[in-house]
This record gives C-alpha cells, structure tokens and sequence, in this order.
C-alpha cells in the first residue's frame, strides 16, 4: 500500500483537503509495532471515521483529498519529525513497543517512507496550483475522541488555527448557524508550531486560506454519520467561502 492516496485528483474546487491521520495500516516488516489488533483500530492509531468524511465532502465540493494510509504510531505525519511525539513510544496509557529503543537511522527510514511521501505529495499539489495562478484553501480534517483521560469532551466539532484566523473565523461563524452543535474555538487542540505540521507548513507559510477541522469520533463512526458531517462541512465551508474568498490572502506568514 503506497503511504498516500489521492481521490478527486481533478477536482476543481478551491478547497484542497488533507487527512493526516486517514488510516491505520502497518506494514508486515513492523508487525503492528507489538500493539494488538484491537489497539489498532482505537484511536490511537488513527483518526477513526475522518477518512469516510473526507471523501464524501471531497465528492460533494468537487475538490481534491490528500490522505495518509498508515499509522501515526509508525510516524505522525502531522508533527515535526524531530519532536518526540512524532514517533510515540505511548499513546495515552498505551506502551507502543515497536517504537522503544529506535535508533538515529530507524527514525530516518520512517520519515523517508512514510512521512516525506505525504507531505511531497501536498506540496506539489500546491505547487501546481500556484504555478496555474489557482486559488487554494487548505482544510486539514481529523477526529477526536470523546473523553480523554476520563476527562469528558462536549464539543461535536473544533476549528482550529495558530497565526491566521481569517478562515477559521469565516467557518466559526458559519458552524454556529448550525443547530444544536457545540464548537470549539481551538478547542480541543490549538494549532502550534512544536505539535503540528501540516498547516505551519502548508497553510501559513505559502499564506494560504487554512483551517484545521476536529470533528467528535462517535458522532462518525457509522458511515450514517459520515455521510451527515460530510454534508454539514460542505454547507459550511462553501459558506465560509462566501465571506472569505482565497483572493484575501496576503502572501506568507512568517515562521
């Protein structure tokens, strides 16, 4: 399995989404890095329900999705590899023992295999659509879990962001004329240079529109749910949209 599938390759929406944490596989060689099949498919390996999201709300935006096939455990693609939690040896109270003891050039072949594939392929993807002078805006989706560390969750959707408010203020405002939702305003994450990736470097440095969404994981595990959040994004991205067309960007933000 290649570390990164593209669906909607062609589509011409502005919106351009990315799925760090889309799957859980591992390859034979790592063996599930010593976890059990029903650690796998937790939350810890995966952003459980994303990937079903992304690719309806790519289907009904018309616009491309960029998503990551493997296992954060094996690396996280949305940290900096030099970050210890860029390749946990626990996640939450979970010992991952594949990741125990690694050496200098272990680390190096996760990011050349896993890690770098990804973000290359965003990258040119951006690349291609600056050069053709097309305006983009990045949407990083990912899922939360419900409690964490016994501590309850009440929201049902976050929108997250660091530098640059200017999108996720356009979809804050368009999800709360959605009834009967809790949202966080970079709740229950904010975005960060020393914990995040993707939008650091995709969104903020080529000054790009940007937010990151979190969407509850058991309001999306059944492909019901999916189906719905996928068409509450699409309503309210295309609203926000509206009110903050990429034609606002400003050019880069310093790092």
């Amino acid at each position: 399995m290649p570390p990164v599938t593209v669906f909607n390759a062609e589509g011409a929406s502005a919106f351009l989404i990315v799925a760090d944490h889309a799957g859980n596989a591992f390859p034979r060689s790592m063996g599930r890095l010593g976890i059990s099949e029903a650690d796998r498919v937790r939350h810890i390996a995966w952003d459980i329900g994303i990937a079903g999201v992304c690719r309806t709300l790519a289907e009904r935006l018309d616009a491309t999705l960029i998503q990551q096939n493997y296992s954060r455990l094996i690396i996280d693609c949305n940290r900096p590899p030099s970050v210890p939690s860029s390749i946990p040896q626990q996640s939450e109270a979970t010992p991952i023992p594949g990741n125990l003891g690694l050496g200098e050039a272990e680390r190096t072949l996760r990011e050349r295999d896993f890690f770098r594939p990804y973000h290359a392929r965003i990258a040119a993807e951006l690349d291609e659509r600056a050069k053709a002078g097309r305006p983009t805006v990045l949407i990083a989706m990912h899922s939360f879990t419900p409690s964490y560390h016994g501590v309850a969750r009440p929201w049902h959707v976050g929108v997250l962001y660091n530098r640059d408010t200017r999108f996720a203020s356009a979809i804050l405002a368009a999800l709360r004329q959605e009834s009967g939702l809790i949202v966080g305003d970079n709740e229950p994450y904010s975005v960060d240079d020393t914990t995040d990736y993707t939008i650091p470097v995709h969104g903020e440095r080529r000054g790009l529109l940007h937010t990151g969404i979190e969407i509850r994981q058991d309001l999306i595990i059944e492909p019901a749910g999916q189906t719905d959040w996928a068409e509450r994004m699409a309503r309210v991205l295309a609203s926000a949209l509206e009110t903050c067309p990429p034609e606002q960007s400003p050019g880069p933000l310093a790092s």
